[in-house]
Order: structure tokens, then sequence, then C-alpha cells
């Protein structure tokens, strides 16, 4: 019996190795593609003109061995370079057989943390990683969880993460050196610290005032505007521009708990934010939109010539929601005439006159076709109104939803 047995193991191993001796010969490549434009289910809700989209299944391509995890960050920058930040550790063991010893399957290998595309959807950079981030005080300042991406118009990124001791976010060139980072893993001191973070979601660089802007919302609940010469907090704001005093989270966020009802339920008027304060943005106006995801709301603010941020309106995006909660992330058409708004429960992008706040409609539906999502986590736009779309827990995939018209 072990005779055969061995014998056995020896022909598969004989079989195996050309294969993974072969794969091992050439380096990855992508391979190339051409524009595949599927319809995308629309749902029109007055018959003013509203933009329309298909969606590029073909889009984007990349190294055949390389697989996505689940992809939390998204950002186009000022050259219509696409951005993504995506999270090797969400793979399972048959996700990336290719890097088990000996290898257990011909593919795959995880993608890197950072990855950039040209509008072709061609990988142009790729990096990331423990490596790229420096030691203060013996820990590493990569985030164990990545969950944000911004990528400003001095052409440095900025990654924030909602793991384990993950209250920073970190500041890189195009090329993933280091430049700088705003708080420190390890270290959190609740809602009104000015020197501190706890867990950043989001953030966004304010270029005219040398601030980094952040949606501090795992275990904070505030957003924190950061001078990044001085390291501190200029501003701490909560839900209508008051101080942040509501709770924080005890103890560390895992996954799990996006699906749970927060303590003080849904409440589209809550005096304090919801306990994932998941997005940020500014427009060229000045106007500052923040994702109280788990009270299905956006709150609006505006960054006032004095440069104090004040409060403007609060609005609900299909109040009614619950489970996951709806607003995840904001973008806007080029010319700012259109706010779209992302909602991870139903899996709709709304879409709004940005001026009047007035809702056209919606695309997209839950599901795991193209054009469909399973937990839409960021949304934004290039340059030609086309829009990008990122999806975590099993979705794990990007998307690219060319602009059809507006009708």
């Amino acid at each position: 019996m072990m005779t055969k047995y061995l014998t056995g193991l020896l022909s598969f191993t004989w079989l195996f190795t050309p294969m993974c001796e072969a794969q091992n010969e050439t380096a990855p490549h992508s391979v190339e593609s051409q524009p595949a434009l599927v319809s995308v289910a629309t749902f029109p809700l007055t018959d003013k003109p509203m933009p329309r989209f298909k969606v590029d299944a073909s889009w984007p391509t990349l190294p055949e061995t390389w697989m996505l995890g689940q992809v939390s960050g998204l950002s186009v920058d000022r050259h219509d370079y696409i951005w993504i930040l995506q999270r090797p550790n969400s793979l399972g063991r048959t996700d990336t057989g290719l890097t088990a010893s000996p290898p257990t399957a011909v593919c795959c290998e995880p993608a890197p943390h950072v990855i950039r595309f040209n509008l072709k959807g061609e990988v142009d950079k790729a990096w990331g990683g423990a490596q790229n981030a420096p030691y203060i005080k013996g820990v590493n300042q990569w985030p164990v969880n990545v969950h944000g991406l911004y990528v400003d118009n001095n052409d440095t990124v900025w990654v924030a993460g909602n793991g384990k001791d993950d209250h920073v976010v970190v500041n890189f060139n195009f090329d993933g050196e280091f430049i700088q980072a705003m708080g420190a893993r390890g270290a959190t001191n609740g809602n009104m610290d000015t020197s501190t973070l706890g867990n950043p979601a989001d953030m966004y660089f304010d270029t005219a005032r040398n601030e980094v802007v952040v949606a501090d919302g795992y275990i904070n609940a505030r957003i924190a505007a950061f001078d990044v010469e001085q390291r501190q907090a200029t501003q701490i704001l909560g839900a209508y521009g008051k101080q942040p005093t509501g709770p924080t989270r005890d103890g560390d966020f895992d996954q799990s708990q996006a699906t749970q009802a927060q303590a003080q339920g849904v409440d589209i008027k809550n005096p304090v934010f919801g306990d994932i304060v998941h997005c940020i943005n500014q427009d060229s106006e000045g106007f500052i939109y923040v994702c109280d995801r788990r009270n299905n709301r956006v709150q609006i603010f505006k960054r006032e010539d004095s440069g104090s941020i004040t409060f403007v309106r609060n609005f609900a995006v299909a109040p009614t929601t619950g489970g996951l909660g709806t607003a995840t992330d904001v973008a806007f058409s080029p010319d700012e005439t259109y706010l779209y708004i992302a909602d991870m429960m139903n899996g709709r992008i709304w879409i709004y006159d940005k001026a009047s706040l007035s809702l056209l409609g919606s695309i997209g539906k839950n599901g795991r076709y193209a054009g469909e999502f399973i937990w839409l986590h960021s949304i934004d736009t290039d340059s030609k109104g086309n829009l990008y779309t990122t999806e975590v827990n099993t979705g794990r995939r990007l998307q690219k939803f060319v602009l059809q018209g507006v009708y």
C-alpha cells in the first residue's frame, strides 16, 4: 500500500513540476483586451437628464498571476491615473497556491497593496507593505488592514487603515517612498485628542491649507484637520459641527461588526456621528462631504475663507435601510454638476443634482456580474466623467463605468 502511495505521489510531482517551472521561467504579464461595454441597471426617478453609463467588463487587466483581495481604497489623480488600495491579507490559501512552498496551484499570488492603472486599465506602478513604511518607537507604520486612499495635487499618496492599532495616515511619493505620517500606530486617545487618531477611515489633502482632513471613524467618531507641519489637529468636529462627544469604539474593529446594528440604532438626525464615519471629500467650492454610514446620511460642511470648517446641511441617503448602512463614499462629475453617493447595503450609486441635492436616480444593484456590486466601498471619477468603483468583503474588485452621455 505504501509503495503504491509513493509511486502515485512521485507521478503527481513529475506532472506538476513542469507547470511550476514554466510559470517561473517567464515574468507575469498582462493580457491585451478590448473594451467590452455592458449595460448597467439604471433607475431614473425623474424626467430630468442624468448621467448614463455602461460598464467595461474587460477593464482592468492584471499580470496573469496576480489576484486582488478586498479593494478598499480608490483615487483618481490629476493625471487621470487610477489608484487602488487593496488587502492581500484578505486572501486565503486556496487563492494564493502559487506562493506555497512547494506551490499547490499554478496560480495565484497576492497583488501589491497599492496599484496605479492608466486609462486603458494597464498596471503602471505597484508597491506597498511594511517595507515602504518606517518604524517609530519600534512599531512599523504600515497599516495592518488598509482602508482609505487619497492622491493629492502635490502628487503624493495618503493611506489609512482600520486594523488593530492602525491609528495613522501615512504619506508616500508616487514610487512608495515614505514622506510623513499623522498619528502613529498603537497610539490613540479619544475624540478630543489633537495628536492621535483612532482607526481613520478616509482623508483628503487640502493643498491651500496644507492640512490633511481625516474621517477618523472606526474607533473615534469625528473629523479632524491636521496641520502637516505641526502634526497636530487644528480643528476637531463631530456631527453638526459640534464637539465630538459621542462614544468611541471599545476594542479593535473587525469586519463582522459592520453587519451588526450600532448601539444607538439608525438615526438620520442623530446628534452624534455613528460608529463608522466612512468617507470625506471636498469639492472645488470648499464644501466638505462626510459619510456617516451607520446613520444613512451625509453631512456637508464648508471651509470658510478664514480657514474654519462649519456645518451646512444634513441629508439622508436611503434612510430606511438597515444592515451595512448606506453612504460609503462620494464623488463628483468633472464639472461638479452631479454628486454620486455609493450605497453599500443597497448596491447602488445614487445620482444627485449637486446644487439642489435633488435625487435624479441610481445605477447598479447587488450582484456579482459586471455592473453589479457586493459591498460597494469606494467611488471616484476621471476627467472624462467615467466612474470607478471598488468592492470589499467577497466583492474584491475594481470596475470602470464608461460615461455614455447625459439624457
